[in-house]
């Protein structure tokens, strides 16, 4: 099937599994006659195709005279978005789809020998199945046995009959191998040999008439005697290293319904050698092993599998493959020293090479950020540096770790079709795609994230495969000889028709223990080999097998199997690393999450689950009501019992919310959401009713910056849905981070994730978030978050007020605080003396406060600190010149006296860590600044002179 797909984003695609009826005018034809391809219009359920304007489009291809090299029409368009230029034409008075032209015009070749094609919507999410292939010219050549491009495996002696026909007397010659072992010399339209075969032979029919010629092409094949022998016990499948023997390296690929495998490559030519034949092993007759001697050390080597029926595949455990599509357009700066792909052959291919030394890792004992704690920047390395690779990632860590996040989420970095990708058409989930940089560059991007303390999640798409897996091609469905086609009945691995209704690609069978194996083999890679710290795991409704393509309740409801199947997974992933991070976009039932957030729990584990509120927080920062609670911010009304819910207001799969403040915002007199600086400085207001809540969070790349170019954004400026995945502008390439109405919002959302990690308050299980309670604030767009924690000592903040108006007026906010006295604004220190705790407190449009109880000790930790620092001023207001400061976590500490002008008055430094140090003023009476800068950041106080 013609159906490469290098397609980036998730869609449903559904299939049509019948043949349509056609007609082709004139028939028969050559390549440079104009033809009409027609079609009735019974042939296609325009409702449930969704197309409107009987918008149908031709999806086609065309391969030579011997049916092979098959290309793609240059009008296609992409999968997900057909060329106009491709739009069959509907004829009313007949009810007939029809397309008129002229096949090399068409497809931009010549030397045509037919043409396959299908119909489909312009999205791609329907489709006709299966393909349909047409010849090209006056003469037909027929091979009825064998049929074209298929194998035929016989003993050796053995004889093959080989028949064909054509519609018009021609005269026959048979080749193998290239050379004539038959021929006629009397026109007929029929053919037929008995051919004694001696060997493996690529056999080529043609036929010839007084005008033209036409070939086809089949395989015979001597069968092979496999010796059943034990595999060592230091072999497993995929490339394995002799730690004793750099000479030697074992292979193992699981191949069952293969009679024979072939290892081709680098060290033999890329030929097929029967001492390159793999062995059976004889506990699992399903796994092909060999160990290859004489490896040169440090060499690079490059393989193939070559099994019995043809298939040609690179190893599907390869931590790194070259590909024949993709690897030409990889920049040297990206990945120094890049391999060539091996001249002649194609698809992908696996490497090895012996004796490496192993990456220095700075860090081998990183200590993880609680998981309700973590602060996750989820990003696209694509779309986040111009120069799109690691070293250009790790160039921004001082900018990722000034904004206090303490994770990075990316999207997935395993090998996916071409280079310019979201990354979820996943071909090899083992191998880390060469698109951004090198292993060792890679890796040292981990090392550098945990040297500042932030944990690094990947992104993994376990419910899918695309056509390139050697999963797939290994079985499936070729009619064409090009090496993809649809999943075949026997695949170990796939589906042949998918279990849920969110299917993309090739639907992996979780209920496989292949599929199994695949899996937890893909998770140790990524957990041992480049320390990552955990995963989230793409569409988990997928992971059933008890629904269907078109049932979409059946896969939004509860489903048995696929709750055991996660937890079979959770466990095998905590089997290799226990305290790494388990996150499921699962975005389904309460039931159903309740069951894996709580899963072991007792014992500290329990997996997160991504908590969607981008609407309702898109609501409010647009300025309007209408669906704008954001309660379910809270995990406690999801079921869960800890802090498991990954809230997010943006994610990858999401509209951003400045391109909607700005495109749809609310109008109000003269406030005008739409008004860019209006919108952007609402976004401060998202941070605080977002970071302030407990339990993890989760920000898209460029949050912090207002980015405002929509989802759907195309290359050329316009906006498509067909454009979701397309390349999208780097902020800084526009600067986004040195403008201030910008850098505002970054500032703001550090100060604040900052006040969160200083602040054990914020570790607490015990808090409300009021969204817009229309009994308490009957116009909404109100904001009251209280967080609180009575077991904390009187030093620390035990309450959080955090109150927000997001209408387009000012409003008088009742604040409600649990009790009077004095709070602390904890964005700039003043404090308020509440004698009632429903006084209203004006908030214009936007704007935001965040309170905590007085404790006495004004304090701002810097924000790249990861310690608890403290200062506190006894006896304040200072009375008879003598000051007490009382000091916590002040390695390297200094003092400095400031007054409210910013005037340095004193400095001091501190002898040690923790202590008391006494201070004599001489300063006139008034209110100064004591700050305590230390290796662990700053401490401010302010001090009263009497």
């Amino acid at each position: 099937m013609k159906k490469l797909y290098s397609i980036v984003m998730l869609f449903m695609i559904i299939f049509t599994f019948s043949q349509i009826n056609y007609t082709i005018t004139p028939n028969p034809f050559n390549e440079t006659d104009q033809i009409t391809l027609t079609v009735p219009g019974n042939q296609i359920d325009e409702a449930a195709w969704g197309v409107s304007n009987n918008a149908i489009y031709l999806w086609s291809w065309s391969l030579d005279t011997n049916y092979a090299n098959s290309l793609d029409s240059p009008t296609n368009g992409s999968w997900n978005n057909s060329n106009e230029a491709n739009k069959l034409n509907y004829n009313s008075g007949t009810d007939t789809y029809s397309f008129t032209f002229i096949p090399t015009s068409f497809f931009g070749r010549t030397g045509i020998g037919r043409f396959g094609f299908l119909l489909k919507n312009k999205t791609g999410s329907r489709q006709t199945s299966p393909d349909i292939f047409v010849n090209v010219g006056a003469l037909n050549l027929n091979l009825t046995n064998p049929l074209p491009n298929s194998l035929t495996s016989v003993s050796s002696g053995a004889s093959v009959g080989v028949t064909a026909t054509t519609n018009v007397a021609a005269t026959f010659q048979l080749k193998a191998n290239g050379s004539v072992i038959n021929s006629t010399s009397v026109p007929s339209t029929s053919y037929s040999y008995n051919y004694i075969v001696t060997g493996d032979a690529n056999m080529e029919l043609s036929a010839t008439d007084n005008i033209s010629s036409k070939n086809t092409s089949f395989i015979v094949q001597v069968q092979r005697n496999v010796a059943s022998v034990p595999i060592p016990n230091w072999i497993k499948p995929g490339v394995n290293y002799n730690l004793n023997d750099n000479t030697t390296v074992g292979l193992a690929i699981y191949a069952p319904f293969k009679s024979f495998v072939h290892v081709i490559g680098s060290f033999n030519n890329w030929q097929i050698d029967d001492n390159y034949l793999m062995n059976r092993d004889t506990t699992n007759p399903d796994l092909y092993w060999i160990v290859l001697n004489g490896i040169t050390p440090l060499q690079l080597y490059t393989f193939q599998y070559r099994t019995n029926d043809l298939r040609k595949v690179a190893d599907p455990f390869s931590p790194q493959i070259l590909s024949s599509y993709d690897d030409s357009s990889i920049l040297s700066s990206t990945y120094p020293g890049l391999p060539g792909f091996p001249a002649g052959q194609n698809f992908e291919v696996s490497m090895f090479k012996t004796g490496q030394a192993s990456y220095s890792w700075q860090v081998t004992n990183f200590q993880r950020p609680e998981k309700e704690n973590l602060i996750i920047y989820e990003l696209l390395l694509r779309d986040f540096t111009q120069e799109k690779n690691w070293q250009s990632l790790i160039n921004k860590i001082n900018y990722l770790k000034a904004l206090n996040i303490n994770a990075i989420e990316l999207l997935p970095i395993m090998e996916f079709e071409g280079n310019i990708s979201w990354g979820y058409n996943t071909s090899f989930h083992y191998a880390l795609d060469k698109a951004y940089g090198t292993p060792e560059k890679f890796k040292e991007f981990v090392d550098i994230c945990h040297q500042n303390g932030i944990a690094v999640i990947l992104d993994i798409a376990f419910n899918h495969a695309t056509g390139r897996s050697p999963l797939v091609r290994l079985w499936n469905v070729d009619p064409d000889g090009d090496g993809y086609g649809d999943v075949a009945a026997n695949n170990p691995y796939f589906n042949q028709t998918p279990k849920h209704s969110y299917n993309v690609f090739n639907d992996f069978n979780h209920t496989s223990l292949a599929t199994r194996y695949y899996v937890e083999r893909c998770l140790g890679q990524w957990l041992t080999e480049y320390k990552i710290d955990g995963f989230r795991w793409d569409l988990t409704k997928g992971f059933t097998q008890s629904c269907s393509e078109n049932d979409e309740t059946c896969t939004n409801s509860y489903q048995q199997d696929r709750v055991d199947i996660m937890k079979y997974y959770a466990d095998k992933q905590w089997s290799i690393d226990p305290n790494s991070y388990i996150i499921f976009e699962h975005l389904g039932t309460d039931a159903e999450e309740q069951e894996w957030a709580n899963y072991k729990i007792a014992e500290g584990k329990g997996v997160m689950l991504w908590n969607k509120q981008t609407d309702p927080y898109n609501q409010n920062t647009m300025g309007y009501k209408e669906n704008s609670n954001y309660d379910r911010m809270d995990h406690k009304l999801h079921g869960f019992t800890n802090k498991n819910a990954v809230g997010y207001g943006e994610s990858h799969d999401e509209e951003r919310l400045m391109f909607k403040n700005s495109s749809y915002g609310a109008v109000n007199g003269t406030y005008n959401v739409k008004n860019i600086d209006t919108a952007l400085h609402r976004m401060k207001a998202f941070g605080a009713t977002f970071f302030t809540i407990p339990g993890p969070k989760m920000i898209w790349q460029f949050g912090e910056l207002g980015y405002d170019f929509s989802i759907n954004r195309c290359v050329d400026g316009s906006i498509n849905n067909g454009c979701r995945t397309d390349e999208k502008p780097v902020a800084f390439t526009l600067g986004y981070d040195t403008e201030p109405s910008r850098k505002a919002i970054y500032d703001t959302w550090a100060q604040i994730i900052n006040i969160r990690k200083i602040h054990p308050v914020f570790n607490s299980k015990t808090y409300t978030v009021e969204s817009n309670n229309l009994v308490n604030d009957p116009n909404g767009l109100i904001t009251r978050i209280y967080v609180y924690d009575n077991t904390l000592t009187a030093l620390d903040i035990k309450n959080i007020v955090v109150l927000a108006n997001y209408d387009t007026s000012v409003k008088n906010v009742v604040p409600y605080f649990p009790y009077g006295g004095q709070w602390e604004n904890l964005m700039d220190n003043t404090v308020l003396n509440v004698v009632s705790t429903t006084a209203p407190i004006a908030l214009q449009p936007g704007e935001f406060r965040i309170f905590g109880n007085y404790t006495g000790n004004l304090s701002t930790i810097d924000e790249n600190s990861t310690h608890r620092l403290s200062l506190q001023i006894v006896d304040n207001p200072v009375q008879n010149g003598m000051v007490k400061l009382v000091y916590h976590q002040a390695k390297n500490g200094e003092i400095t006296i400031y007054d409210m002008s910013g005037k340095k008055l004193d400095s001091f430094p501190l002898k040690t860590e923790n202590g008391i140090y006494e201070l004599r003023t001489h300063y006139p009476p008034g209110t100064y600044l004591v700050h305590l800068k230390t290796a662990n950041g700053i401490a401010i106080q302010k001090m009263i002179v009497k």
